[in-house]
């Protein structure tokens, strides 16, 4: 018999389509697997609200669930809301490794603090400026550093 372990470790594998070095995982989208009676109940929780990727993986969950043999059933939650806070420090790397700012700070709980700078994935100069608010997806902003003249994506806190 398929542990629920085993099948939290394998959904956790699904590529993030948007950015395919992170995993499910990796986001924080995967926020667990439970059983009611005889079928597994895998909880994905988008980035945000409206998101096109979660379709895609709503479907790589599905098709790991039947490679597994399992009987089951993805279900989106909303609340709470996803935040930055639940992407994984390995995530995080990834992102980095790949050329994308990862996210530097905590959610707020009250006024939102303003970031003085992002460091540049690229070359890690701090002397950046922000081009757009939303990037390549709405979790992302466009950056450009002054110092390698560098654009890049940064993950935004959320």
């Amino acid at each position: 018999m398929v542990t629920d372990t085993d099948i939290l470790e394998a959904v956790g594998e699904v590529a993030d389509p948007e950015v395919p070095v992170l995993t499910i995982a990796d986001l924080g989208v995967l926020r667990g697997v439970r059983r009611e009676g005889d079928q597994v109940v895998v909880t994905i929780t988008p980035t945000y609200s409206g998101c096109p990727a979660m379709d895609v993986i709503r479907h790589e969950v599905e098709l790991t669930l039947q490679a597994l043999d399992v009987d089951g059933r993805v279900e989106t939650v909303l609340s709470p809301a996803w935040t930055t806070d639940w992407m994984s420090e390995a995530g995080k790397a990834k992102l980095t490794e790949y050329g994308i700012a990862p996210p530097t700070g905590r959610r707020a709980a009250g006024p939102v603090t303003v970031s003085l700078t992002v460091r540049c994935p690229l070359c890690g100069s701090p002397d950046t400026v922000e081009l757009s608010r939303f990037g390549s997806t709405a979790c992302k902003s466009l950056w450009r550093c002054n110092a390698c003249r560098e654009p890049f994506d940064h993950f935004k806190s959320l």
